[in-house]
Formats: C-alpha cells, sequence, structure tokens
C-alpha cells in the first residue's frame, strides 16, 4: 500500500495551495483519510479528517480549508484557503484502511509534502 501525496509548494500569505493523496495498492477498503501536519520544532497535530462519522477540521484551519474525498479512487484533498506563514508545514497524509474483509482497519501514511507561506 502506498499513499502518494502532492500539491504543497511555496506561496505568499493570502494564497491558495490544494493538497492531494491518493492510496494505492492491493486495498479491500478505506474508512477515513485525513491530513496531518508538522511544523519544525513542533508535535504533528490533526489539520482535518474525513470518514464514516463526518469531518473534523482543527480550529486553526476552520474556514479557510476544505478537505474532501474521492471514494471511487481512494483519493484525498486538503483546499488551502488564505495561508498564513503559520501554516508552514509538512503535511501527511493518513488513511485508515484494511486489506481484505476480514482485517482490520490500519493506519498508513503518505511521505509528506512541504508547504511554505511567506509574509
Amino acid at each position: 500500500v502506498q499513499l502518494q501525496a502532492s500539491g504543497g509548494g511555496l506561496v505568499q500569505a493570502g494564497e491558495s495551495l490544494r493538497l492531494s493523496c491518493a492510496a494505492s495498492g492491493s486495498i479491500f477498503r478505506v474508512s477515513g483519510m485525513g491530513w496531518y501536519r508538522q511544523a519544525p520544532g513542533k508535535e504533528r497535530e490533526l489539520v482535518a479528517s474525513i470518514g464514516p462519522g463526518g469531518t473534523i477540521v482543527a480550529v486553526s484551519v476552520k474556514g479557510r480549508f476544505t478537505i474532501s474525498r474521492d471514494s471511487t479512487r481512494n483519493t484525498v484533498y486538503l483546499q488551502m484557503n488564505s495561508l498564513k506563514p503559520e501554516d508552514t508545514a509538512v503535511y501527511y497524509c493518513k488513511a485508515d484502511l484494511r486489506l481484505a474483509a476480514w482485517d482490520s482497519d490500519r493506519a498508513y501514511w503518505g511521505q509528506g509534502t512541504l508547504v511554505t507561506v511567506s509574509s
């Protein structure tokens, strides 16, 4: 199983970016997907997630970031608008999925994509 994230880059404050993450491999079912980020010297934190229970969005990005999902392609997106310098971080995607019907969900992580927001 691989999670391939893309879409990071360098932007100025106020601009937008769209991150994508596709899960591929011998997957039976993806339950939930989400985005986390880790800034230098800080712990990894949840940005947004989407799954059977609904959507969760961190307070720090609510109203600016939108998470969406294409279940047919096992892909999750993060639309980031009105970016701020404090959004600078490596963004990681995560998928909770199972490889067979009898299996249980396990967490898989993407390699991370760097988002840098200049002031």
